[in-house]
């Protein structure tokens, strides 16, 4: 039974065990043999030990290297992918920032030249001193190195840049080489230099008015230096230049690129007339107190302007010296009343309008007109005179009444076709005038227009005008740049020829006839012609016209075949206000010293004789009566070889002198060029180009005014 039991115990027990979930031997145990009744650490460290001791060390270090090399390989590419992909645009604008940098460039502005191609204005290289507060590391340093080298205080440079929000200040521009260096080598940080052009004008006050000049930032603010500022200056363009570590710039150009230019220009100026022209209106407005004056001188063949002469000087190269009345260009600027240099357009359009013809008489009223509660008085006393004589005798009411006949509609259609009351085409800044429409005029303004009063012209019109007059009634423009002439246009008629030659005979009876009011403008040798003025200025404050007086003389040579047409204004003279006393001696100095120079005129033995015979045929004639006129008396006037000073300029440094200069041996042109500052035209002789004798001798006195004395120059190629 116990036997039994047991069995029966044991059975139970078995079937117990099989309910129950059999536990899983670890895998290690099971693949090392163990079973669940083995000690487990001395089993796993025999195995440790076994894989240690069966490790293959050498190519498990190989192993290690290679997936090493392989991991950083990878890193780097990665990195270089995320460098060149991710982060490379914004890098590659740092460092182009870093070691570059941008800057607008205006380039070298275009130069100026004469018709000789002499220059007038240059632009030369020069360096401007700037500041950049941020990358200044010692402020205090800074202001005591660099102040004493720029000539600035120290503690106004501190204060300046140290308190300053700015990024960039300029501290001193167009520095002379010495003061750049100098700067160069302080090396201060936030100190640099920079490129820029210096405007140099190398004939200093030689038409300065017409130049103008240039400012600070290279453009042009007067003159042609305005006028001409796009062409002349270039566009400015962005340009890329490189720094250095320490952010200095340095410029280098590239292969194929140039840097940016402005366009040269020439002028239909001649250096040697404006010299000429220059010298004799300075002289005038010296020896009568002048405000200002002026002259402009005419190819008539070409319509080129020679010269463009006003005084005061103004020397561009010190603009900031001068006052703008000084560097104004007067000449094209400044409208006033003509006076009788006026009359030769009014008395054209009658002619032309068939209202008179020269013969017809005109009542002068013997000097004192009353119409319209209107006083005109003239000059001198005529009484009835031929149309011809009316400028001679410069006879205002005479002209009144031509005017009246005329018509204001007609007057103002001839006026206006002439270019008065226009801008002129030369490229200069200029004004238009006064020269109201037609129905604003009254009879008093017909009549006044007719004798230059009631409107105004400025001196560049009056030039424009005349030169119509003198090209057989043809509009023909004024050049100032050569280039000009290359366009030919058809350009109206204005008057017939026929009229054109009456009205040049007037006005050479106005210089040649004895009593012609322009009789200091004559030259021996050649027969001019030409209109004296005398313009009353209005007073602003009165209302009226003052005691102020425009002095000035119209005039051309030779009276028959016109080359050089010359105007001249005397602004304000206070010794004597009359143009035949004042502005006359202008003209026949600029013209002999002139026609002298260019050769284009050479009076010959031939022509001094037929002024002879003229001069003979006018004593024998009948003699008319000298109008009582002020300006016809004699006046002290300085004589043109009396020179007191004027420019250097090469070959003109020789001066008139009290007595006749001693020619023998030298050049034509230069023996001629010494009688000419006298104001002596001499008579050539023989064929060459050295003088080798010469009459009056040497050290003669020249001749009184009146006195007809032949100076000779016998020529010869030895």
């Amino acid at each position: 039974m116990l036997r039994f039991s047991l069995s029966r115990n044991k059975r139970n027990t078995s079937k117990k065990n099989e309910h129950r979930p059999r536990k899983r031997q670890p895998e290690a145990s099971r693949i090392l043999g163990h079973t669940s009744g083995d000690k487990p650490n001395t089993s796993r460290s025999a195995a440790k030990k076994s894989f240690w001791a069966n490790m293959d060390w050498s190519r498990a270090r190989i192993n290690v290297v290679v997936i090493g090399f392989c991991l950083i390989w990878g890193g780097l590419w990665c990195r270089a992918w995320y460098l060149q992909m991710i982060m490379g645009p914004r890098l590659a604008d740092r460092a182009n920032r870093q070691h570059t940098a941008t800057e607008l460039v205006t380039g070298r502005r275009g130069m100026i030249f004469d018709r000789n191609g002499q220059v007038l204005a240059r632009s030369v290289e020069a360096r401007s001193v700037y500041a950049k507060p941020r990358e200044i590391q010692d402020f205090l340093s800074m202001a005591n190195t660099l102040g004493p080298i720029l000539g600035l205080e120290p503690q106004k440079l501190y204060d300046e840049l140290s308190k300053t929000s700015r990024r960039f200040v300029w501290l001193r521009r167009k520095v002379d080489d010495y003061t750049a260096e100098a700067v160069r080598r302080a090396n201060i940080p936030g100190i640099g230099l920079t490129k820029e052009y210096d405007r140099v004008y190398p004939f200093k006050h030689l038409a300065g008015q017409l130049l103008g000049f240039v400012g600070l930032d290279d453009k042009g603010l007067e003159g042609i230096e305005r006028s001409l500022d796009s062409r002349l200056g270039s566009l400015p363009t962005r340009q890329v230049v490189q720094r250095d570590a320490t952010g200095r710039r340095f410029y280098l150009h590239e292969e194929g690129r140039s840097e940016p230019r402005g366009e040269d220009i020439t002028l239909t100026i001649d250096v040697q007339m404006q010299f000429i022209a220059e010298e004799a209106v300075a002289r005038a407005a010296r020896d009568f107190d002048a405000k200002w004056s002026g002259a402009l001188v005419v190819d008539v063949p070409s319509g080129d302007i020679l010269a463009w002469a006003q005084y005061p000087f103004f020397n561009p190269n010190n603009y900031r010296e001068s006052s703008p009345v000084v560097y104004r260009n007067r000449l094209a600027a400044d409208a006033l009343e003509p006076g009788s240099t006026f009359k030769p357009f009014i008395m054209a359009a009658a002619l032309e309008e068939k209202k008179i013809a020269t013969t017809t008489p005109i009542d002068c009223e013997n000097g004192r007109w009353e119409t319209k509660k209107f006083t005109i008085r003239d000059t001198s006393r005529q009484g009835v005179l031929p149309a011809h004589k009316v400028l001679r005798y410069s006879s205002n009411i005479g002209m009144a009444k031509i005017g009246l006949e005329l018509g204001a509609a007609t007057t103002y259609r001839y006026l206006r076709a002439l270019g008065f009351g226009e801008h002129a085409v030369v490229p200069v800044a200029d004004s238009r005038g006064i020269l109201r429409i037609p129905r604003d005029w009254s009879d008093v303004d017909i009549m006044s227009a007719a004798f230059g009063q009631s409107v105004s012209v400025t001196g560049l019109q009056m030039a424009q005008a005349y030169l119509t007059l003198l090209n057989d009634g043809v509009y023909k423009p004024l050049r100032l740049l050569r280039e000009d002439g290359n366009v030919e246009e058809r350009h109206p008629r204005i008057f017939r020829a026929a009229v054109v030659e009456q009205v040049r005979k007037m006005m050479r009876d106005v210089v040649e006839e004895k009593d012609g009011t322009g009789k200091r403008a004559r030259i021996e040798g050649v027969e001019v012609a030409g209109k004296t003025g005398t313009a009353q200025k209005a007073d602003r404050r009165a209302g009226s016209y003052g005691n102020k007086r425009l002095a000035s003389f119209v005039g051309f040579l030779p009276a028959d075949d016109p080359r050089y047409l010359i105007v001249v204004l005397v602004d304000e003279p206070t010794k004597n206000q009359y143009g035949g006393v004042v502005a006359a001696p202008v003209f026949r100095e600029i013209a002999a010293r002139s026609i002298t120079y260019s050769g284009a005129i050479v009076p010959t033995a031939e022509a001094e004789e037929k002024e002879e015979k003229k001069k003979t045929n006018r004593q024998r004639g009948l003699k008319l009566a000298l109008p009582e006129a002020p300006y016809l008396a004699e006046a002290v006037v300085t004589p043109a070889r009396h020179v007191t000073d004027g420019m250097q300029l090469p070959g003109h440094r020789s001066r008139a002198s009290t007595k006749v200069p001693d020619v023998r041996g030298k050049s034509l042109r230069n023996a001629v060029e010494l009688f000419a500052r006298a104001g002596v035209v001499p008579e050539l002789k023989g064929n060459g180009t050295k003088v080798v004798k010469q009459s009056p001798p040497a050290g003669s006195d020249w001749a009184e005014e009146g006195k007809n004395v032949r100076y000779i120059l016998w020529l010869s190629e030895k």
